[in-house]
């Protein structure tokens, strides 16, 4: 199963984990959080943006092997979502 991003192709048969997460600024570091999270706690920190996160690792692996698509709105994001979800079902 091959989806084709603005990235490039990702194989989906490969894919070990799927998931969406904000980026936000927090003094100066920046880290992957829920949207549930931000949902909750949006509008005391900086989000830096949306991605949808392709994870090819295998558990117990240390090299991350991602593809990462960045969205700077969340609707856009769950668009990309709804797409990816068509190859999946």
């Amino acid at each position: 199963m091959i989806y084709k991003t603005s990235q490039g192709e990702v194989d989906l048969s490969k894919l070990t984990r799927l998931y969406p997460a904000a980026v936000v600024d927090m003094q100066g570091e920046r880290a992957e959080m829920s949207l549930e999270w931000i949902d909750l706690y949006g509008d005391r920190i900086k989000l830096v943006h949306f991605v949808l996160v392709f994870d090819f690792t295998h558990p117990g692996e240390d090299e991350k092997i991602r593809t990462v698509l960045t969205f700077k709105r969340k609707d856009a994001l769950m668009a990309e979502i709804q797409e990816v979800a068509k190859y999946l079902n």
